[in-house]
């Protein structure tokens, strides 16, 4: 199996990250900040030190601004549910995934937001200007996507920040697409707050993701129980990270993820891009000559976090997914990437899009193979 599907989840994961989940399980998970015996003290060791990677990735001093969430999408509902109110008016894109448009869509139809989505230029790159110009008395939120999932088109997030920073706006960034190749250093650059998988670019397990919070944002919790701290008291705590982490946390996931952005400082976050911007350049060197093959994404790699999307001429992207797979062992995605607004902005709504998302541990071979595969399929479906 040629694996091309790294933008929904990557795979294989770095080999520490299996071995330090077996680890995990096998010798000390027991409930982190639920005991003080040795195993409950090492698995709340342990959620510590994942913590302290991810602020190190980011470079936040405090690594109590890092809130674990199950995945992305948990993190995102909590910061755009939980900073907005009544008479607000919110700024966001086309190209955002439903995490984002959903809850805000939901709110702006119950009467709580106004709402304004910015439309970008052909790969769907949002100008700043338009962000200025769209600002209101009553703006609260910018919410924008680090990158497309669609296409993988890097937005111009640090631009962005600096207006929202100099207007006293709230600023949140989907970091699904991006993080751990695509460098976001907060003493360089603002964000309010910034929404991650720990299943994607930071090569952890599924279940994993978290939200920074900066110091001075408040958010309601989505939810509140037990914490392990001060369980005397019939509120939810008001410190960080308790009060938005209410149950048992992940913790074998949580040490997994802990692995994967351990590989990824071992590495480096400026060699992964290099690898990726190698495979993406190959990948669309190899289709753009096929005049039968429309490519969406940007040609310049640099511009782009890892994604090569595609159609063949009006054929439906299931279609040529499902050749993809059965004939040539090569997994790759096909349909609307929960990014309805993105397909819209590039007319691709009734065909979807063929996805094709490379990741670290992809090889030239493998690329070449592609290439091959979807020429002969692009030529066979034009006879």
């Amino acid at each position: 199996m040629i694996y091309l599907d790294n933008a929904a989840t990557s795979f294989p994961k770095p080999e520490n990250v299996y071995v330090e989940m077996d680890r995990c399980m096998r010798t000390y998970c027991s409930n982190p900040g639920r005991g003080s015996h040795a195993m409950s003290l090492r698995s709340a060791m342990a959620v510590t030190e994942t913590r302290e990677r991810i602020a190190k990735l980011l470079n936040i001093k405090d690594y109590l601004n890092i809130c674990f969430t199950k995945n992305t999408t948990e993190a995102l509902n909590l910061a755009i549910l939980g900073c907005l109110s009544k008479g607000d008016h919110v700024i966001t894109t086309c190209m955002e995934h439903n995490s984002v448009l959903r809850p805000l869509k939901t709110m702006e139809k119950n009467g709580v937001i106004k709402l304004t989505i910015l439309s970008g230029d052909d790969l769907g790159v949002i100008d700043p200007v338009q962000v200025r110009r769209s600002i209101e008395k009553k703006t609260k939120l910018i919410v924008c996507t680090l990158s497309s999932n669609v296409n993988g088109i890097i937005m111009p997030v640090k631009e962005i920040g600096e207006i929202a920073r100099d207007r006293g706006i709230l600023f949140l960034i989907d970091g699904a697409q991006g993080l751990g190749c695509l460098k976001i250093d907060l003493t360089k650059q603002y964000a309010s707050m910034i929404a991650f998988p720990g299943h994607k670019g930071l090569m952890g397990p599924q279940g994993t993701g978290g939200l920074y919070i900066a110091p001075g944002v408040a958010l309601k919790p989505l939810m509140t129980g037990g914490t392990g701290s001060k369980s005397g008291i019939l509120y939810q705590p008001d410190f960080l990270p308790d009060k938005y982490e209410s149950g048992t946390l992940n913790t074998p996931g949580i040490v997994g993820l802990g692995a994967g952005i351990e590989f990824i400082e071992k590495i480096g976050e400026d060699a992964i891009k290099t690898k990726k911007d190698l495979l993406i350049k190959r990948l669309y060197d190899g289709l753009y000559q096929n005049r039968y093959i429309k490519l969406y994404s940007s040609k310049n790699a640099a511009e782009n976090s890892g994604i090569i999307a595609f159609n063949i001429k009006d054929i439906d992207s299931s279609e040529i997914c499902e050749e993809l797979d059965s004939i040539y062992g090569i997994a790759c995605r096909a349909g609307l990437h929960c990014a309805p607004l993105a397909h819209n902005h590039f007319r691709t709504q009734k065909t979807g899009i063929v996805r094709m998302s490379v990741g670290y541990f992809n090889t030239i071979n493998e690329i070449d193979r592609a290439v091959i595969a979807v020429n002969k399929i692009a030529y066979e479906k034009s006879r």
